[in-house]
């Protein structure tokens, strides 16, 4: 891949320390990546050595500039590209989204703060809590706590100067029980903040200070003789006790860990995200995520580490993750793989949920393919006026190179998918010279007597790639097997996408955007690029051994021992007389020797 000659400057340019790079195309930014070494790392894109998916040599095609940040440490760059991918979502990046945005609760930055659902984070001082993948399990935290809390839920604006004004007046709210009043400073503010301390506290996973809160309560109340409101806090603290039963509690010696766990297929990632505050899992959440380049599963769960611990505002500094060589360059954070004990079945807790979505996700796309599948082989007996769904399909190629080393291919389909397995190549045997059609009626008479003679199924369809005369020869060899009539057969003119039917003077042209003329175009490509690259492996390996074998006295098997390992002539012709010795002895090195001589 040619570099130009302002990036290749640009390359020249780029130090030798730890930091970030950026690649831009006309638009922007397209990709944000760190390095302990930038010069390195990004040379390493443009060299023709290494080798690169079709998404990362799509990336390369479409950089325009380079830009770098040099940083003090590795930890300093993973942080910095963290917040740049968050800020600029390069395309070609790991982002954290799906299309939804979750809903959080959040504690208003306000006298008298409410608690309320939002699906927006806004920075303006306001405590979030979540996000909730669930909206359902979101309202119901928030309805256990305005049923424990009586908060407000209007909009005024609280101020001292305002109550005191008299601006507002108390709302049914109050005379049903669900508020106290704050706005006619029936409420007093320090029990209101208390309230609301505790409610960070039950957010954050932690019961206890409200559980002891509210037994005081109903001691007190008790003892007073107030026996109805001592029933009252007794009911809030049954509704704490029930919320915390349907909690999983996993074991109370775990008090602040996150859980990461991986597993991947080629195209996607599937994590599983546990957050565990005092022994129990108090938010969870498990994701798909597209690769876009070459990417590992250590370096796509660093990326999904940082995303979701920003997200949920995660303070815990153990994390228990399933895959070795996992690196975060982050201070005072332990990261481990258990291997016995409640942390690893915590941790298996969490590969289930990951593994459960992966196949979830892969047995959909398993079922939209069969339906596709189904509806092209529909297609194709509708267009091709079939008699039955062609499920099998098979289709022949020949090629030859001046009447040299004439082969021929068969790729079979299954479900309008390659059944690579069943793919067959053939030497041509019976006929001399470049003749497609004597060799296309070997190909297809020996096909097709070795199923009968097999006893295997016979294909629904078969393709011959070619024009009438191929197709000819190809029916004469069904007729003289006698099983004419119990295949389909049709051929394909390359020209004009001609598809020819046994007997038929005029050919069917297909929708030039039809899946069926689609298949069958594919199923020809692939029988020509089979039988063309058995025919090239061919002609190089009679290439290379002609020289070789035409020394009198040297034969094919001494020459094929030869090439296997040296791979050329020229690298055996380079070769000291010790080497050849070594390998084919005195006598064959010696009829070497002289050839090499007298070629000079």
């Amino acid at each position: 891949m040619a570099v130009a000659e302002h990036l290749k400057e640009q390359l020249r340019h780029l130090p030798h320390r730890p930091g970030i790079y950026k690649f831009y195309d006309d638009k922007g930014i397209i990709y944000v990546g760190k390095a302990i070494d930038i010069r390195k790392r990004v040379s390493s894109y443009f060299n023709k050595s290494t080798q690169h998916n079709k998404k990362t040599k799509k990336l390369i095609t479409q950089i325009q500039r380079i830009e770098f940040t040099i940083v003090d440490s590795e930890a300093d760059a993973f942080l910095l590209e963290n917040n740049l991918i968050k800020q600029h979502q390069p395309k070609y990046n790991i982002l954290l989204k799906d299309g939804k945005s979750y809903p959080y609760l959040v504690i208003t930055n306000e006298r008298f703060p409410r608690v309320l659902s939002t699906r927006n984070k806004i920075n303006d001082g306001s405590r979030y809590f979540g996000p909730y993948p669930s909206v359902t399990s979101m309202y119901v935290i928030l309805e256990m706590i305005r049923s424990l809390y009586p908060l407000r839920t209007c909009s005024y604006n609280l101020s001292p100067a305002n109550i005191e004004a008299g601006k507002f007046k108390v709302c049914l709210e109050f005379h049903i029980g669900n508020c106290k009043g704050p706005c006619e400073n029936l409420y007093d503010e320090t029990e209101y903040n208390h309230h609301i301390q505790q409610i960070r506290s039950i957010l954050s996973g932690n019961l206890s200070i409200a559980k002891n809160y509210f037994k005081e309560k109903m001691s007190a109340a008790a003892v007073e003789m107030q026996y109805e409101l001592a029933h009252q806090f007794k009911l809030k603290l049954d509704m704490l006790d029930d919320f915390q039963s349907k909690s999983t509690v996993v074991s109370h010696t775990l008090t602040n860990i996150d859980v990461f766990t991986i597993t991947s297929n080629e195209k996607c990632a599937f994590l599983n995200y546990l957050k565990v505050m005092n022994g129990s899992i108090i938010s969870t959440q498990s994701l798909e995520v597209q690769k876009k380049l070459e990417e590992t599963d250590q370096e796509i769960l660093a990326s999904i580490i940082m995303q979701l611990r920003a997200e949920y505002e995660s303070s815990a500094k153990e994390i228990l993750v399933n895959i070795d060589g996992l690196e975060l360059p982050l201070e005072g954070i332990t990261i481990t793989v258990p291997q016995i004990g409640d942390k690893r079945k915590l941790l298996n807790l969490s590969m289930k949920n990951a593994m459960y979505l992966r196949k979830e996700k892969e047995s959909m796309q398993d079922k939209s393919k069969d339906s596709s599948e189904v509806r092209i082989m529909e297609t194709m007996k509708k267009d091709l006026r079939l008699t039955e769904l062609p499920k099998h399909i098979e289709c022949f190629d020949n090629s030859n190179f001046q009447g040299d080393n004439p082969v021929a291919s068969m790729v079979c389909f299954r479900n309008a998918r390659p059944s690579k397995k069943d793919y067959r190549h053939f030497h041509i045997k019976t006929v001399v010279g470049p003749d497609d059609f004597a060799s296309m009626y070997e190909v297809v008479t020996r096909r097709y007597k070795r199923l009968l003679n097999e006893g295997a199924s016979l294909p629904q369809l078969v393709i011959i790639d070619g024009g009438k005369g191929q197709l000819g020869m190809a029916v004469k060899a069904l007729k003289d097997l006698g099983i004419y009539g119990q295949v389909a057969i049709v051929g394909i003119a390359k020209r004009l996408e001609e598809i020819f039917y046994p007997g038929d003077t005029l050919p069917l042209y297909i929708d030039k955007k039809s899946e069926s003329l689609k298949l069958i175009q594919r199923l020809r490509n692939e029988a020509h690029r089979f039988a063309i690259t058995f025919h090239r492996s061919l002609r190089d390996a009679g290439t290379l051994k002609t020289e070789l074998t035409e020394i009198k006295g040297l034969g094919p098997a001494t020459a094929e021992k030869l090439l296997s390992k040296f791979k050329s002539v020229k690298k055996i012709a380079e070769l000291s007389q010790q080497e050849l010795e070594q390998e084919v002895g005195k006598s064959k090195t010696q009829l070497l020797l002289n050839y090499f001589a007298q070629s000079k």
